[in-house]
C-alpha cells in the first residue's frame, strides 16, 4: 500500500482499518491452522482491498439518522475452498459485530467480501462493473507480491442495461410473489399463532431478495449472503433513499433483528418468538422497501 493512499482518512479511521486488517488475518491463520490438510494449512490471504465509499471520501457519519457507512472490504484468497464463510470467516463476522455493537472498540461497522484470486480476475475479464470498480478505486490494505489482478473489460452500456434488466425482472417477481404470499401468512397469523414464524422466515425472503435485486442491477453482483444487515448495509451506500425504509429507535432495531433472524430461527428454533404487531409492522416496512426498489431500480436501469 501507497503510504499515502489512506491520507484522505482521518487517524482514527487509519487505524481501525489496520485492527480490521490484523482481525482478518488472526482469523485465517486460525482457521487454517486447525486443518489437516497441507493444502489447506497453505491457504493464503492474497489482498485485502478498501473500496465504496471510504476509498472514494464520500463515507457518511449521520447522528441524526444513526446511518454510518462501512468499511467495505474485499479479502482475495488463494483457493476457492478458502472462501466458505462459515468455516474460514464466521469469526472475524461475529468479531467486528461484537466491537461495533456491543463493545465500541470499533466505531464503524465492518462489511467484507472474500473471493479467489481466480474468481475475481474471471469476474474483471467478463468486465463485471462491481470488481472492474474496486480494480480501478480500491485501495490495497494489503498485497501478496506476484498476484496481480487482471484486465478489466469493458462492457458496454447496452450489455450492462440489458443484464441488469434481466436481473431486474427475475428477483422483483422473485420478491413480490413472496410478499403476496406473506399477506396471505399474516392475515392466517392473526387467529393462530402458529402461522407467525412462517410469516417472519417469508418477510426474511422477501427482503433478502430485494436487497439482491437492487445490487444486481446497480453493479451485477450481489455477494451469497443471508445475513440482511450486510445486504442492507451494501444496498443503502448505493442510494441514500433507501436509508429511511428501518427507522433507528427501539422498536425498529429490534423488528429488524427478529426479521434477521428468521432465516433460521424461525425454521429451526422453539425459542424464537415474533408478536402479531412486529410482524404487521414488518410487513409494511418492507412493502415499501419493495416500492423503493422497483423505483431506484427502473431509475437506473432507464439511465
Amino acid at each position: 500500500m501507497s503510504p499515502d493512499a489512506l491520507d484522505h482518512l482521518p487517524d482514527i479511521k487509519r487505524r481501525e482499518l489496520e485492527h480490521v486488517v490484523k482481525v482478518l488475518f488472526d482469523t485465517f491463520d486460525n482457521a487454517t491452522r486447525t486443518k489437516l490438510s497441507d493444502k489447506r494449512k497453505a491457504g493464503r490471504i492474497l489482498k485485502v482491498i478498501l473500496f465504496g465509499s471510504y476509498a472514494r471520501g464520500g463515507w457518511v457519519e449521520d447522528r441524526l439518522s444513526g446511518y454510518r457507512s462501512d468499511y467495505d472490504i474485499l479479502v482475495v484468497v488463494s483457493g476457492h475452498e478458502f472462501t466458505d464463510l462459515q468455516e474460514y470467516w464466521s469469526a472475524a463476522d461475529d468479531t467486528f459485530v461484537r466491537e461495533y455493537t456491543l463493545t465500541h472498540e470499533l466505531k464503524t461497522p465492518v462489511s467484507f467480501i472474500v473471493h479467489s484470486l481466480q474468481d475475481v480476475n474471471d469476474q474483471l475479464a467478463r468486465g463485471r462493473p462491481f470488481f472492474s470498480d474496486i480494480a480501478r478505486d480500491g485501495i490495497m490494505l494489503f498485497e501478496a507480491e506476484g498476484h496481480p489482478l487482471a484486465k478489466a473489460k469493458a462492457l458496454s452500456s447496452e450489455e450492462i442495461k440489458a443484464e441488469a434488466k434481466g436481473y431486474y425482472e427475475q428477483w422483483m417477481a422473485n420478491a413480490e410473489r413472496r410478499l403476496e404470499t406473506s399477506g396471505y401468512l399474516l392475515s392466517r397469523a392473526q387467529n393462530d399463532q402458529q402461522w407467525t414464524k412462517d410469516v417472519a422466515f417469508t418477510l426474511h425472503q422477501v427482503t433478502e431478495a430485494l436487497y439482491h435485486c437492487i445490487l444486481l442491477v446497480f453493479t451485477l453482483y450481489s455477494p451469497k449472503s443471508h445475513r440482511l444487515s450486510f445486504l442492507r448495509a451494501q444496498a443503502e451506500g448505493l442510494d441514500e433513499r433507501l436509508r429511511n425504509v428501518w427507522p433507528d429507535d427501539k422498536f425498529a432495531r429490534r423488528c429488524f433483528a427478529k426479521l434477521q433472524r428468521a432465516y433460521v430461527e424461525a425454521r429451526y428454533s422453539a425459542e424464537y418468538e415474533i408478536t402479531g404487531a412486529e410482524l404487521t409492522w414488518l410487513q409494511e416496512r418492507v412493502s415499501l422497501l419493495s416500492d423503493k426498489a422497483k423505483q431506484i431500480c427502473e431509475v437506473k436501469i432507464a439511465s
